[in-house]
């Protein structure tokens, strides 16, 4: 389990600020140049490092260590690195490093050994994400794992997810989602050892975030409510960056976003006023970067994949919130609803199986498995209350020991 938390104080802040040319000029003047020695030989001590890279508009750049951000321990790699590598925004680069010397600020990157895990050499053969071909889903990410683990064996259901998948979890508060989105993790990294799973969670309370970052194996990239605006954005920005190199190498990865409204918030502030504002004093030019972020999920058919699940959190008292989810709807390609309702009658997983789907959910079940389900989707509408409809299908999922077994007694009246 990887764990990156942002923390910053006002100081730090500007600190943070002040790092991309105040500090770097200092560095520049300690080291006596503006690049280091490319991928060549340098007689002083090295250790090994790795970071995630953050270019500048100058053309160096810098690669980032926990929390994505500025930070003591960052490594500064020079234009000329960047340039022969062909590196990008997002990149993890490993390679030596020499430590920065009385009166420096930073470590200095000697030679680059890895880009994204692979050789140099090869990763400088891989294709742009924007130019590769984006298709519908077809291979299914099948969560289930444990009898009495429901969440995961409804989703499996009802809102199956595929590789590529762009999902959307709209919840009310105290729906349960931080649950189900720690059932979707474990249920992914139990069952796929080739996903590279990532949740970004921002503008989360920090005891939620350690809660979360010891329940699942992955990496968990935070940025708190007490944060500024910019941070959250920053690690939003980066950690999607960061997955798309890996996309590029022909990997699948899991993007967990909580919460897709927060990033959106985060942006309205962070933004230039556009003079224009829509109901509850957003301005719609905020709208744009958390759609790159959500668009970004696509299945490739030159190979690898990037699945974004993002919550939307609805009926929260603020207009805005159900403006940003209102915006957003519609743009994924499957939508898993939780209900106040049920969460109200204390029925957990609080899943409201008929308004939850899939777009071309028939790419992702086998025929025998899509007929089935559809037979599900009939008898539930029959009943027609939200509530009823999960209750009894949760009653039948504990009585079976998989989905398998639930689906073979569908020949019975579901009620």
């Amino acid at each position: 389990m990887v764990v990156a938390k942002t923390s910053v104080n006002s100081k730090s802040l500007n600190d943070s600020t002040n790092i991309k040319k105040e500090e770097v000029a200092s560095y520049h003047e300690a080291v006596g140049s503006h690049t280091l020695p490319g991928n060549g030989n340098f007689a002083g001590e090295s250790v090994e490092m790795e970071g995630v890279l953050e270019t500048m508009p100058e053309g160096y750049g810098f690669l980032r260590q926990k929390g994505l951000l500025p930070g003591p321990n960052d490594i500064y790699i020079s234009q000329s690195q960047i340039r022969k590598f062909n590196l990008r925004v997002g990149d993890s680069v490993r390679g030596q490093a020499r430590p920065p010397k009385e009166g420096e600020k930073y470590y200095g990157l000697l030679r680059v050994e890895k880009i994204n895990g692979v050789e140099p050499e090869e990763a400088l053969k891989r294709s742009r994400f924007e130019d590769l071909t984006p298709v519908f889903p077809t291979k299914q990410l099948k969560l289930e794992t444990q009898k009495d683990i429901l969440a995961t064996r409804l989703i499996d259901l009802v809102a199956p997810i595929g590789r590529g998948q762009r999902g959307m979890i709209v919840s009310p508060p105290k729906a349960g989602k931080t649950y189900v989105l720690k059932d979707i993790a474990n249920g992914i990294t139990a069952n796929y050892k080739d996903i590279y799973l990532m949740a970004v969670l921002i503008g989360e309370r920090p005891e939620e975030v350690t809660d979360i970052a010891r329940s699942i194996e992955g990496e968990v990239i935070a940025s708190n409510f007490d944060e500024p605006p910019e941070n959250q954005t920053q690690v939003a920005e980066i950690a999607l960056e960061k997955a798309k190199r890996l996309v590029e190498e022909g990997k699948d990865v899991v993007i967990l976003l909580d919460s897709i409204t927060r990033l959106a918030r985060a942006y309205n502030l962070n933004i230039p006023p556009s003079g224009r504002t829509l109901s509850g004093g957003f301005d719609p030019a905020a709208l744009y970067p958390p759609k790159h972020f959500f668009g970004a999920a696509r299945n490739l058919e030159e190979g690898g994949s990037l699945t974004i699940l993002a919550t939307a959190l609805i009926d929260t008292g603020s207009r805005m919130d159900d403006l940003i989810y209102e915006e957003f709807k519609g743009t994924g390609n499957m939508e898993l609803h939780l209900g106040r309702k049920l969460a109200e009658r204390r029925i957990f997983p609080a899943i409201d199986v008929i308004r939850s789907g899939t777009r071309k959910e028939e790419l992702l079940f086998d025929e025998k498995t899509l007929k089935q389900v559809w037979r599900m989707r009939r008898m539930l509408d029959v009943i027609g209350s939200e509530s009823e409809s999960t209750e009894i299908l949760i009653e039948r999922l504990l009585k079976t020991k998989n989905n398998a077994e639930f689906l073979e007694t569908l020949h019975e009246n579901i009620s």
